[in-house]
């Protein structure tokens, strides 16, 4: 389907891939991932004929057509959501005009034992069955559903394309690419704009498409659902295993382990070979023997170990001053959008240090509320701010708000203050913006350094109070894990927008969801919050909304006030020990890797043992605590069965 043979593209005389090869058949649904930055969107527009190659070559027969899912959307004005669907279907369009064209001729004529009405007929039949073979009976239903699938509701499809905003545009676009029937799809980023029941519907469509498919996704969760092909861009070289992305780090790791030990093994085999060598040189007895070991060392193909890129920026969000005891309430704060109401009658209390998630499908007013809170957006009702509140607010399309035409360093300076602008550089440092890329202008730079850029940029102003709305959308997997062990660590105020459970564990120990204008509040971390729902993840909780819409509503047996509590207090008890072995349990293993790969050094550090065996024994502790609570709760749960 696509042959890829040394391909190599480079940029300031710097390869950003060097000579890589691959084949991409029917059938493959293929992850590519790597930092940002390593060349996979350029590797995707190579893939679509939109850049051209410094060498090697990308084969390909001329009847496959290839989709491509670009960052970078621009619509005719003036059509509808519809109109704009139909766009995919070119051929048929241009079929209906010439079925137009004969059917009014037929109208108009009355000679119909003439030769030319008689070629009317033969041509309406013609085109009649051409039509059929395209679809053309059928593609209007299929747009219906497939803009359904990603979210549209049919009120939407008569509403021009430029009332809504860049996110739905992206959505339609995806759309039209499905609706083409290409045999390849590229698609850059698909679900940063979706919403998780039309991620869970394009996972669907996805896996039954016999095409291939390349994804650019840092959603673990959606890779692990969709592909079954790995390929990862690292240092110039890729990486190809037929494995889903959680499976492939787990494979990639243990090659590399063995790699390790391999070139150990051989190693001491060179070691010991030099060492009979530089015995027997200086007897002429031996000279031979001593020859014959070189030879063979010279011959001998040196064992290499993977390359791992272990760079990773360094964030550490700081308190500016501390705010009062409650850093905002909201009390019958309502907003509207003209006729459509998105929250009515909101009652908040942000007390300081709070750790907030604001949960919910796409529309249900999450980055509203975000919004009000900064300050940003006009509203009904009552907000009062706290004493000395200063907001960091991340927006979700933060980077969007960046001049492309400035440098990187440019962008930094023009946002400090006298204060911090001696300090612009360590802080791009810190984000893996060093050497010449400072000088770098932003239109060049990846979604995922966008980003980052913007994430140093938020670093210039004090702030004691971080509102971050989608923050991961564009950032590689591990600036994801950076940008989380900060947030873990930030003594402030935390209220995150998001629908990435793996990123929201361990980060909230309150959850607010939004449904039907309102929010409903669940104390507990998200893990507490997905218990209560009854559900694994959000996923499966899109899917028993809808259930419940089909099915109606449950009416809710009467509980014991005083059980209910006592069962929320053991809830919430068992989720932070589990936070807390989670966290535990990780320390340990990466203490146990330390002392695998350099146990001298390691073992050196001061109070060592001791400080290894007191950890074990916490863990230990937590781990009886556990089961104590879980056997309460287990007990519990039976007396209110009864």
């Amino acid at each position: 389907m696509l042959n890829i043979h040394n391909l190599s593209v480079s940029f300031g005389g710097e390869y950003l891939f060097e000579e890589i090869a691959f084949r991409l058949n029917p059938g493959d649904r293929v992850g590519l991932i790597g930092k940002n930055g390593a060349g996979k969107s350029t590797l995707l527009k190579l893939l679509a004929g939109d850049l051209a190659p410094d060498s090697g070559a990308i084969a390909t027969d001329k009847e496959t057509r290839i989709g491509f899912l670009r960052q970078d959307i621009d619509f005719e004005q003036g059509r509808t959501v519809l109109e704009e669907a139909h766009q995919a279907f070119t051929a048929i369009k241009s079929m209906e005009l010439q079925l137009d064209a004969v059917n009014r001729q037929l109208a108009e004529r009355e000679d119909y034992e003439s030769e030319g009405y008689h070629q009317l007929m033969v041509d309406l039949n013609d085109l009649t069955h051409r039509y059929e073979i395209l679809g053309g009976y059928h593609y209007q239903g299929e747009t219906e559903k497939i803009l359904k699938g990603l979210g549209f509701k049919r009120s939407d499809f008569d509403r021009q394309t430029d009332t809504f905003s860049g996110g739905w545009r992206m959505r339609l676009e995806l759309a039209k690419l499905l609706l083409q029937q290409n045999d390849v799809l590229l698609l850059d980023e698909p679900t940063n704009h979706l919403d998780i029941e039309s991620i869970i519907w394009l996972e669907q469509f996805l896996k039954q498409f016999g095409g291939a498919v390349v994804i650019v996704s840092h959603d673990k969760m959606f890779l692990d659902n969709v592909t079954n092909r790995t390929i990862e861009i690292s240092l110039g070289r890729i990486y190809d295993y037929n494995q889903p992305y959680s499976k492939y780090l787990v494979l990639r790791e243990e090659i590399r382990e063995q790699q390790l030990n391999a070139q150990k093994n051989q190693e001491r085999e060179i070691q010991q070979a030099e060492r009979l060598i530089e015995k027997f040189r200086a007897k002429s007895s031996k000279a031979s023997m001593a020859q014959s070991l070189i030879k063979k060392l010279d011959r001998m193909e040196r064992i290499e170990v993977d390359a791992v890129d272990q760079s990773a920026m360094k964030v550490r969000f700081t308190v500016s001053v501390t705010p009062g005891k409650v850093v905002a309430e909201m009390q019958g704060l309502s907003k509207s959008y003209g006729d459509k109401k998105v929250l009515d009658d909101i009652e908040l209390l942000l007390d300081r240090d709070s750790k907030v998630a604001f949960v919910g499908q796409n529309g249900q007013g999450k980055t509203t509320l975000a919004r009000i809170l900064v300050g940003e957006l006009e509203y009904q009702g009552h907000l009062k701010m706290g004493h000395n509140v200063q907001i960091g607010y991340f927006a979700q399309n933060q980077a969007e708000y960046l001049d492309g035409k400035k440098t990187v360093l440019d962008t930094m300076i023009d946002a400090a203050n006298e204060g911090n602008r001696t300090k612009v550089r360590d802080i791009l440092g810190a984000f893996l913006f060093g050497g010449e890329d400072v000088h770098k202008q932003v239109r060049v730079l990846s979604g995922g350094e966008r980003n980052r850029l913007a994430l140093a940029k938020l670093l210039l102003q004090p702030f004691n109070v971080l509102v971050m709305d989608e923050p991961t959308n564009h950032l590689d997997i591990m600036s994801k894990n950076v940008l989380k062990e900060a947030l873990r660590n930030f003594d402030g105020t935390l209220v995150l927008v998001s629908h990435d459970r793996d990123f929201l564990q361990g980060l909230t120990n309150k959850v607010y969801e939004f449904r039907d204008q309102k929010i409903r509040e669940y104390l507990g971390d998200i893990n507490y919050y997905l218990q209560e729902r009854q559900a694994e993840d959000f996923r499966a909780i899109e899917k028993k909304t809808e259930a419940g819409k089909q099915k109606g509503i449950r009416k809710n047996t009467e509980k014991d006030y005083k059980d209910q509590k006592r069962l929320k207090s053991l809830k919430n008890q068992l989720s932070t020990v589990e936070g807390e072995i989670s966290a535990l349990e990780k320390t340990v293993s990466e203490i146990d890797y330390q002392l695998h790969m350099n146990y001298d050094q390691t073992i050196a550090r001061d109070n060592f043992f001791e400080d290894y065996q007191e950890k074990k024994k916490d863990l230990e502790t937590l781990m009886k605590r556990w089961e104590d609570l879980s056997l309460r709760l287990e007990k519990l749960r039976k007396e209110q069965a009864t």
